[in-house]
């Protein structure tokens, strides 16, 4: 899903080495067509609730040895979505959203950083395609009935038809389809990663909490990441996982790390450029971020829960394959990628 498929792409500037917000999941119940219709109808009752809905809670995303929490404001005014998520572990992080428009705030550095949305992927907002799409890569269907932070929810599952995915559980709750919980199992069914909240109101939300928590940021120092539409053709990829599709191509500024002191300007080699190809079956993303092979660095994977990031050299290019995808469907890719002749 993408990153998480979760966080928003605010600090790219350390994205690289950064774990992308995702979760997937699995069930095992024999569905029949009737129930595999309203487990459909169910799914697009979660799509539309995540964006449509006021709510304000508090999640925690556990992955692997590894948890997280972070507090999610959503407002709908009229056609303006606005959003605000919060770090609520290690350094202060707030990161606020209007529709496309993300302003991330450091305030140990007193700096704000902006730029546009790259995903729609972000929990609970995690579906990018509709059910009748995710079909034929997907068994969907209604699981079991249960809690989640004290509202009474139900399952949906989504099982992968191929080893180059994960699966879903999806917890709804029964009233606004809003979705609270996300587990990502394995091909042995076990739960490898998990977002849910702990606490959630749905409905009234107070339009001040999506207000910076900072107080007056009119003074800090304004880092905006450029991020342009760019067509990376000379770049084949022919090891995708069947049903994931190209869906953007894009060329950033990354900036290496927040200036020293407030008012402080980015040196120019602190800088440097990113193409990044986004591929995605509607429910996860796999990112094959491009950048000049300069810089020493180790090739590499790593996995941790869902996720999976491998690094390796191509030529003059050094290449980050990030994604929510067993580590034979990285490996798959990586080794596809083909820089073509000009």
């Amino acid at each position: 899903m993408r990153q998480a498929r979760v966080l928003p792409g605010v600090l790219l500037g350390v994205l690289l080495s950064m774990i992308v917000f995702s979760a997937q999941a699995q069930g095992t119940d024999a569905g029949n067509g009737a129930d595999k219709q309203e487990a459909q109808a169910l799914l697009r009752k979660i799509q539309s609730a995540a964006q449509k809905l006021n709510y304000s809670g508090t999640f925690i995303y556990q992955q692997a040895n590894q948890i997280r929490t972070s507090r999610i404001t959503h407002v709908l005014e009229g056609r303006n979505e606005i959003e605000k998520l919060e770090i609520l572990d290690g350094q202060p992080r707030e990161y606020i959203r209007r529709n496309e428009d993300v302003t991330g705030y450091l305030p140990e550095t007193k700096t704000k950083i902006v730029e546009k949305r790259v995903t729609q992927d972000g929990f609970p907002a995690i579906l990018g395609a509709l059910p009748s799409d995710l079909n034929e890569y997907y068994n969907i269907k209604m699981g079991e009935t249960g809690r989640v932070a004290g509202f009474d929810c139900q399952a949906v599952l989504l099982e992968p038809k191929d080893n180059m995915r994960y699966g879903y559980k999806l917890w709804a709750e029964k009233n606004s389809s809003l979705l609270l919980r996300v587990q990502t199992l394995n091909g042995k069914n076990e739960i490898i990663e998990q977002i849910s909240f702990t606490q959630i109101g749905i409905g009234n939300v107070d339009r001040r909490s999506l207000r910076p928590s900072f107080g007056n940021t009119n003074t800090w120092h304004t880092e905006s990441n450029v991020i342009n539409p760019a067509t990376l053709n000379e770049w084949n990829v022919s090891g995708m996982p069947p049903g994931f599709k190209k869906v953007r191509e894009l060329k950033r500024l990354v900036i290496e790390g927040p200036p020293a002191k407030s008012g402080a300007s980015v040196p120019p080699a602190a800088r440097r450029e990113v193409s990044q190809l986004i591929f995605s079956d509607g429910l996860v993303a796999i990112s094959i971020f491009i950048e000049p092979g300069s810089q020493s660095r180790t090739e590499g994977s790593l996995q941790q829960g869902a996720l999976s990031i491998v690094g390796k050299r191509q030529g003059d290019y050094w290449l980050t394959i990030v994604g929510d995808v067993p580590p034979a469907a990285m490996k798959q890719v990586a080794n596809s990628i083909e820089l073509k002749n000009k």
